[in-house]
């Protein structure tokens, strides 16, 4: 008996994991539709629910019988079990079919040698630039993917026979494209030990933010495009005699170069086209495909206050000269001793007094250069401009610092001193406030001797801005440069290998079946027995 006990044990056992891996495949893709098989109370009710008519009784004479109403008789039993079994199943089954049911089955990995890649967007320039090394890697046995989001998996034949219909962009957004990004979404996407060779133009701004850190078997050859020379209008604006002053860059392989030109306004020109657009002034390069950018009309201001420090506003003020000198920008610089002389909307205001700034002005002016206020401190030390507005020659240009007042470390540090600590603070707010922590002074430092002193005023006042359009910039990278850096890790990848097998088209045959089985059911004429008297 306990023999035959753990032999059906084991078999029930075995039927339970069976059903469990079963159940566990089978899938809806649309489940809120099972709710539908509540629908099954109907016809429940239907047979349930069985009203049949009372007996009449025929007889000769009614004048002896008591007058009594007609009753009918009720009874709640099914009485065609077939019937009501198939409506049941017609009722389940649609529910089952409108819950979108599939059957998921885990596919093994497929052992590949490895993936071709190239950019969609230069498919065919990369075809025929490594035309033997790719076809070679496709007759081994290579899968071509597209390197772009979604690595999508494609024919290389088609493609050749019909590149114009096979390779369309779909994405009409200008998206900028950055290599680095998808290399490090393919390392998420396959194993470590997967060979990809990878195809692709070396042009720098494709290659956008911090190099990543993947695990990959990764082999990268790049090419310069045919089309590696630009040339374009960075910026323009109006000088002091109206005049146009304009920032031409020029872009190869090799590196990024600007270069200055002074143009009329009224004069005809060979090289620039300058075009009104919605009332505002544009100039263009003719020998570029770049569209007209609009010429800056703006007046910049510059206002300098002090009450007792007349010998750092003659400094600053020489400096400011030289600086509108090399800027060639429509410029206004004036300095007050009255604080309500000062019109707002001043784009640059140095208060080079230790008394608040009105609050008028305060509020109305762009940005307000401010002397501290507070304990003044002796050190031997020096100003350093390694912050975000430096250059690489700044960098290494260390100005003496004498005198330093304690700065406050809720700000963003723009000059610091050789222990870290604040000369130049920002504070950002409706508009940008400096704090100075230092004086525009020879006894406070030896930046107003310096050469420097108009170069830092200059990238303070003027920050580093990248070209709008960074399809402009055709310098190339070395192949160390663009090399993510690779680990010795190794993984797998985390996206499971899984198919669906659609099985909507057999709910609808049994439904089909269902159907006209209820129906040759419930139109069938009823069996007749005939009796002889």
């Amino acid at each position: 008996m306990w023999r035959c006990a753990i032999f059906w044990y084991s078999e029930i056992k075995v039927l339970y994991k069976k059903f469990k891996i079963s159940q566990a495949l089978f899938q809806f893709l649309n489940p809120i539709w099972l709710f539908a098989a509540a629908a099954l109370v109907i016809p429940v009710l239907i047979h349930l629910w069985n009203i049949r008519p009372g007996k009449v009784l025929k007889v000769g004479s009614i004048s002896l019988i008591d007058p009594a109403s007609r009753k009918s008789s009720r009874s709640f039993k099914l009485l065609d079990i077939p019937l009501f079994i198939l409506r049941c199943l017609l009722l389940l089954t649609l529910a089952l079919l409108l819950s979108l049911p599939v059957w998921q089955k885990k596919l093994k990995p497929v052992k590949l040698k490895g993936w071709v890649m190239i950019p969609k967007e230069h498919f065919i320039n990369t075809y025929k630039k490594f035309k033997p090394h790719i076809d070679s890697l496709t007759k081994a046995g290579y899968e071509f993917h597209y390197f772009n989001q979604g690595f999508s998996k494609s024919n290389l034949t088609q493609i050749l026979l019909h590149p114009k219909d096979s390779i369309r962009i779909q994405d009409t957004t200008k998206q900028q494209i950055n290599y680095w990004t998808l290399i490090k979404q393919l390392d998420n996407k396959v194993a470590s030990t997967l060979p990809l060779y990878v195809f692709t133009p070396n042009q720098a701004n494709y290659f956008i933010g911090t190099k990543p850190q993947v695990a990959l078997n990764l082999h990268w050859q790049t090419y310069i495009p045919t089309d590696s020379v630009s040339n374009w209008v960075e910026r323009a604006w109006f000088t002091n005699n109206n005049s146009i002053r304009v920032v031409q860059g020029n872009s190869t392989a090799t590196g990024t170069a600007y270069s200055y030109a002074t143009v009329q306004g009224n004069q005809a020109n060979s090289v620039y086209t300058i075009n009104t657009q919605d009332g505002r002034p544009t100039i263009k390069l003719n020998s570029s495909k770049q569209t007209a950018i609009p010429i800056d009309t703006t007046t910049t201001r510059l206002a300098i206050y002090t009450d007792n420090a007349l010998a750092d506003a003659s400094y600053l003020k020489a400096a400011l000269q030289a600086l509108t000198e090399l800027a060639q920008h429509k410029t206004v610089l004036k300095q007050y001793s009255s604080p309500a002389l000062i019109r707002v909307g001043q784009s640059w205001l140095f208060w080079l007094s230790e008394k608040p700034v009105p609050k008028r002005l305060l509020q109305q002016c762009q940005h307000i250069l401010v002397y501290a206020k507070g304990k003044v401190v002796d050190t031997n030390s020096w100003i350093d401009n390694d912050g975000l507005y430096a250059t690489a020659v700044q960098q290494q240009q260390k100005i003496e610092l004498f005198k330093l007042i304690s700065s406050s470390n809720n700000e963003e540090v723009i000059w610091r001193d050789g222990f870290g600590h604040s000369v130049l603070g920002l504070h950002s707010g409706t508009n940008k406030v400096y704090r100075f922590y230092s004086r525009f002074n020879p006894s406070w430092n030896d930046l107003v001797w310096s050469n420097e002193f108009p170069t830092w005023l200059l990238k303070l006042m003027t920050p580093a801005e990248t070209t709008a359009n960074n399809s402009f910039d055709k310098r190339a990278l070395s192949q160390d440069q663009l090399m993510p850096e690779l680990t010795g890790d190794t993984h797998m990848p985390t996206v499971k290998l899984t198919g669906f097998t659609d099985l909507q088209p057999y709910f609808w045959l049994a439904l089909v079946l269902l159907f006209l089985a209820e129906r040759w059911l419930s139109n069938r004429e009823p069996k007749t027995t005939t009796s002889h008297d």
